[in-house]
């Protein structure tokens, strides 16, 4: 590429930058909004100038230009979004828009899912035997007949106990999803195709042999919050696997680098609800409340938590995210925030 036809054709975004750093000083949030979020996207658009130009024109003014230009925009960018980054924020926004974002990949991740969970389904009645060989140990409790129904008839400390053993479980075994992205997504993928069938399979041996009913209570009140937590986590791994596979002109590890800190993020926050599964499950599941609570229960957990992914996983607009204080005036002497210029 020709070093003059580059920089005429890029350097209007390299200093509609610098305007935006020299405006914002070292606080980013003087942009409003709608500045911080052009803040970002333009940085990301120089960083990659700044690659093409290293590949290119390596020490050329111009490279040393857009180098410092980057390091200056890094410290606003990623150091506003510390900032922002409060336990509150994030419980009450980040995690739901995190989560959110990846809608894509939430499909894909719920059709392996249920998809195989329905197939392995269909199969275990049709034939019950030959899925009952595929797992014979783990699932040779379902088929028997439970002398107390769905009350497992432990203690208070046998069911604390279980919801430490549980919740820590499910927490190591959505990582695995969450990691299986660094593999292209493929680690990610079985680990839904598998958690599928195994959940399929033993629905539909407990429908087989009777005891559908003892299956539904002690699995639906964690069960529905557990699987959306699969799902998010597999989402979180498809979209380390994007970036992994199609990181488009930008070198790949600077794209997961920037996807990795919002994606980690989401990962806390499934752990965090894995928890309250557990809990359930360790508590309240084993002394079967009946089917009715049961359902009530699992869609209503599952309910609160899809529900918070559409309300608050929306990101607010300008006018609704930007103070309402007085206007902040750089030193070009532009308006920001939500007032219309020459106000």
């Amino acid at each position: 590429m020709n070093l003059d036809r580059f920089v005429a054709e890029r350097s209007p975004t390299w200093v509609e930058l610098e305007g935006l750093v020299a405006r914002a000083g070292s606080k980013p949030e003087r942009l409003g909004p709608s500045g911080i979020r052009k803040l970002g996207s333009t940085y990301r658009t120089v960083v990659t100038d700044l690659s093409v130009a290293k590949r290119s024109f390596p020490g050329d003014p111009v490279t040393v230009r857009l180098e410092a230009l980057t390091v200056r925009a890094h410290g606003l960018v990623y150091g506003g979004h510390e900032r922002e980054g409060t336990f509150r924020r994030f419980i009450t926004t980040g995690f739901w828009v995190h989560v959110r974002e990846g809608e894509g990949a939430l499909a894909l991740a719920a059709a392996l899912l249920f998809g195989s969970a329905l197939l392995a389904f269909i199969w275990s009645t049709v034939d019950p035997s030959a899925a009952a060989n595929l797992f014979p140990g783990m699932f040779s409790a379902v088929v028997q007949p439970k002398q107390h129904g769905a009350h497992l008839g432990l203690s208070v400390g046998e069911r604390s106990a279980l919801a430490s053993q549980i919740f820590t479980h499910n927490i190591q075994l959505t990582f695995l999803a969450f990691v299986g992205g660094i593999t292209a997504g493929l680690l990610t993928a079985f680990f839904l195709v598998y958690n599928g069938l195994l959940i399929g399979i033993v629905a539909g041996l407990a429908v087989g042999a009777g005891n559908g009913s003892t299956f539904v209570q002690l699995v639906l009140p964690h069960g529905v919050l557990e699987l959306s937590c699969m799902v998010v986590s597999g989402s979180l791994g498809f979209r380390i696997a994007k970036a992994v596979i199609d990181p488009g002109p930008r070198a790949r590890t600077e794209v997961l680098r920037e996807v990795l800190p919002g994606i980690v993020e989401g990962a806390l926050g499934v752990a965090l609800w894995l928890v309250v599964a557990g809990l359930v499950e360790g508590f309240i599941t084993p002394i079967g409340i009946g089917i009715a609570p049961a359902c009530a229960l699992g869609f209503g957990l599952a309910g609160v938590f899809w529900a918070l992914v559409v309300v608050r996983g929306r990101r607010q607009p300008d006018h609704q995210a930007a103070p309402s204080t007085s206007r902040d005036v750089g030193k070009h002497g532009r308006v920001f925030a939500n007032e219309p210029a020459g106000s």
